[in-house]
């Protein structure tokens, strides 16, 4: 089978630079990885296929050869070179120590076997009502999460157990897994990372350090917050292992809809229908807002669709830069029905009525007369 043009491998045009290699390199590997798709055979050849794109074009040199001569410029008979490296190397030049492929490689040499790691970050989704987000209040949250356990104090171990190496992976804290030309460092199984036993194991969390439970958390919501905002409630994650600290709790809101207000950034927004007379007329009109009710000044002639601007009544800037505003935009109601008295009135309004009365309709039939044949 021919081999596919390597920039197409990557996803990336031919005059991509190296910043552009590397992060399509870094999403598609991820994709890709043997340890997230175990027995696939088609996500593996693909995970080569994609090791050995990534080296020639982040290399100015190899990059230029393959440009000039293609998939030629490497075959047996014309490069002096004994192949690819591991692609595992390739990972730590793209990804770094501690980034998601330590862990989906144990974290190789630079993990301390047996040192403490810090616990797990957990998620919750957090409903709150419109006026919630907006003024800010204080929830309390159910989270069943793994937590020290308490018999133990997080060892792991009965008081006066005795304390020797782990035989699975003989005291390292991980074990050696080839797949391919892969070989893949992973968190000792038996020993959970520690590289050590103990004879008796803690009977409360069966040896892990941690056990399920459920914790109760106040969680203080500020004002200003809107959908798709995230909390951190810090240290309230999985606990850590080996003395290792606990993740954090984040807090992902989720806000309803308000039956009146709508909210642009920090603005309230609100739809106001108002009487014909009203808007004809003129004069003031109360109006909601999230504090009471507010006054505004209707001035005659107001047309459907006006917006009214009152200020300060809107939502408090998270980062303390005062309030919104909030903006009231009106739309002229026309009498559904009229009684018979009602429409005679209309009927004598509408005689003393000139062009001069409605100024927008005569504009716009000026324009339109020309069409009017």
């Amino acid at each position: 089978m021919a081999k596919r043009d390597y920039y197409e491998v990557l996803g990336v045009e031919r005059q991509a630079d190296a910043d552009e290699i590397k992060k399509s390199y870094r999403k598609l590997a991820l994709k890709f990885h043997p340890d997230r798709n175990p027995n696939n055979k088609t996500a593996e050849e693909s995970f080569k296929e994609l090791s050995e794109a990534y080296e020639v074009l982040i290399d100015p040199q190899t990059r230029a050869a393959y440009d000039q001569y293609g998939h030629a410029a490497f075959d047996a008979r014309t490069r002096n070179r004994s192949g690819f490296h591991d692609p595992t190397d390739i990972f730590r030049e793209v990804f770094g120590a501690g980034s998601i492929f330590s862990d989906l490689f144990g974290g190789g040499a630079e993990r301390q076997p047996g040192g403490p790691h810090r616990g797990e970050d957990l998620r919750y989704d957090l409903e709150l009502t419109f006026v919630e987000a907006v003024q800010g209040c204080e929830k309390e949250v159910s989270v069943t999460k793994l937590d020290g356990c308490e018999t133990c104090t997080g060892s792991g171990a009965e008081p006066g157990a005795v304390t020797k190496p782990c035989t699975m992976c003989n005291g390292r804290g991980q074990v050696i897994s080839s797949r391919g030309i892969f070989s893949i460092a992973q968190t000792c199984p038996r020993c959970q990372g520690r590289g050590k036993l103990v004879d008796r194991p803690c009977r409360t969390c069966g040896g892990t350090g941690r056990r399920e439970k459920t914790s109760k958390i106040k969680i203080k919501v500020p004002p200003g917050v809107d959908g798709g905002a995230r909390l951190r409630s810090s240290g309230n994650g999985e606990a850590g292992t080996n003395g290792g600290p606990s993740g954090d709790l984040y807090i992902v809101l989720h806000v309803h809809r308000h039956e009146i207000f709508g909210r642009d950034g920090d603005d309230l927004t609100c739809e106001l229908p108002i009487s014909f007379i009203h808007a004809a007329l003129g004069g003031d009109i109360e109006a909601p807002s999230l504090n009471g009710r507010v006054q505004i000044d209707i001035p005659p002639g107001t047309q459907s669709g006006s917006v009214f601007r009152v200020k300060g009544k809107g939502v408090k800037n998270l980062q303390g830069y005062g309030h919104g505003d909030l903006l009231v935009r009106v739309h002229v109601e026309v009498p559904a029905k009229l009684n018979a008295a009602q429409r005679a009135k209309l009927e004598e309004f509408a005689k003393l009525c000139d062009e001069n009365v409605h100024p927008l309709r005569k504009s716009f039939f000026e324009k339109a007369k020309g069409l009017f044949r």
